[in-house]
C-alpha cells in the first residue's frame, strides 16, 4: 500500500469513497489530505488541518487497516508539532472502534451536527 499526499486528479475517486456528500476538490484545496493507494486504486482517505491547537480531523474513510496507516500522517504532524489529534463523529459511527483501536479516547459527546449527536475523540502523542 502507498500512502501519498492527495491531488486534484483525485476528487473523482475519493468522491467514490465518501459516504455522503463531498466536495473533493475543495478538500484537497482547503486541507492536508492523505490517500492509500492499493493494485485496485484509492482505498482510503484522511484529511486534516491544524487550528484551536490542536490537529482536526476533519474527514476520513475506508478500511480500518488502511486507516490505521492514513492516521499515521496527522498523528506525526500532531507529534512534531506538541500537539493533540481530535476527530468528532456521528454518535454510533463504526469510525469510532478504528480510532479507539488506533489509541484514541473517546472524550465525550461532541456538538449536534444536522440534528445528530456526535462523539469527540482525541489522541495525545
Amino acid at each position: 500500500m502507498n500512502v501519498r499526499d492527495a491531488t486534484a486528479e483525485d476528487a473523482a475517486a475519493l468522491d467514490a469513497l465518501a459516504d455522503d456528500d463531498l466536495d473533493a476538490a475543495r478538500l484537497v484545496r482547503d486541507r492536508t489530505v492523505r490517500v492509500a493507494e492499493n493494485d485496485d486504486g484509492l482505498a482510503g482517505f484522511v484529511a486534516f488541518d491544524a487550528w484551536r491547537g490542536a490537529v482536526h480531523v476533519t474527514r476520513l474513510a475506508g478500511d480500518p487497516e488502511t486507516l490505521g496507516e492514513l492516521l499515521d500522517g496527522p498523528r506525526d504532524f500532531a507529534a512534531h508539532e506538541g500537539l493533540a489529534v481530535e476527530a468528532v463523529l456521528v454518535e454510533g459511527d463504526e469510525l469510532g472502534d478504528v480510532l479507539l483501536n488506533e489509541g484514541f479516547e473517546d472524550a465525550g459527546a461532541g456538538p449536534r451536527f444536522d440534528g445528530e449527536q456526535t462523539r469527540r475523540y482525541r489522541y495525545v502523542p
